[in-house]
């Protein structure tokens, strides 16, 4: 008989960060891993705890990512995977730090939930192919053939994954610094020529202050110095404090209005360019960034 609530405990975190990986979302990943434990109970003679567990997980999942809810949030272009702090999710430590940064977040969102699922439990959490075959209802060969597909996806963008931390910080406080007083030239250097910036201001919301709605990413250093000049002439409201913070197991740079936060600014970094700006404006997703220190 299996001590189900220990054992379900121990698994807990690694649940969690595959949850959090499938969907992008933390309360979502949250409540999969509730319905995970309510399917846990009352289960004998299971071989291996952590396979059944996570095949569980990925299989919620997986129907949540085939819900018409999930279909129509992931269509849209602009969408970003939540930021997280780390530390306050319950997944604590991860062994790869590069295997939950946006970047790679925003790797895993152009998967399908099948390539999501195969890419995540072989290559992060180490499963079979015959364990993941069983989970996903085909054949070893097919599984292998979207793990191929899935990897020659990632391996696109697999520089971003190189970059020392320093470098990254170094970047980063760079960019925030150019950009907040305008220096076009500072951003120009340091954006690769097809930066691709991501602003996510949540489903249905049309403008940022006076500006509108991004809608789509924008490619290009010369569009992306010219958008962020114009919102930064933008800016209305309380003061704004800005505060660096880990996110995603990476530098984020948070911005606070009223003690609360409301935008985040995470960038991914090859051969000493920026090459992807995620800004994240939906106020409602960022409450897992904590209150300002």
């Amino acid at each position: 008989m299996v001590d189900s609530s220990a054992t379900f405990e121990s698994h807990r975190p690694a649940l969690l960060a595959l949850a959090y990986r499938m969907l992008g979302e933390m309360a979502r990943a949250e409540d999969v891993v509730q319905d995970a434990w309510v399917r846990w109970q009352g289960q004998v003679n299971v071989d291996s705890p952590k396979a059944f567990l996570l095949t569980t997980v990925a299989r919620l999942c997986m129907d949540e990512l085939g819900s018409a809810r999930a279909r129509r949030e992931e269509s849209r272009s602009d969408r970003l995977p939540e930021p997280v702090d780390l530390d306050r999710t319950g997944i604590g430590r991860v062994e790869m730090l590069d295997q939950i940064s946006m970047a790679f977040m925003v790797l895993l969102q152009r998967l399908t939930p099948a390539e999501r699922a195969v890419l995540l439990l072989h290559d992060v959490f180490d499963m079979s192919h015959a364990e993941i075959a069983a989970l996903l209802g085909k054949s070893d060969a097919a599984c292998r053939q979207l793990l191929k597909r899935a990897r020659e996806d990632v391996a696109t963008e697999r520089r971003v994954f190189q970059t020392s931390r320093d470098e990254h910080r170094r970047l980063l406080t760079a960019f925030v610094q150019a950009t907040t007083s305008g220096d076009q030239d500072a951003l120009l250097d340091m954006l690769a020529e097809d930066a691709v910036l991501i602003a996510d201001a949540g489903p249905g919301v049309v403008r940022y202050g006076r500006i509108r709605n991004i809608g789509r990413p924008v490619v290009g250093r010369r569009k992306i110095a010219a958008l962020l000049k114009v919102i930064g002439s933008q800016r209305v409201g309380p003061p704004v404090e800005f505060q660096e913070r880990t996110l995603n197991g990476g530098p984020a740079v948070v911005l606070f209005q009223g003690g609360r936060a409301v935008s985040a600014i995470l960038v991914s970094v090859a051969d000493g360019k920026v090459r992807h700006v995620f800004l994240h404006v939906d106020a409602e997703r960022l409450s897992h960034v904590g209150p300002p220190n």
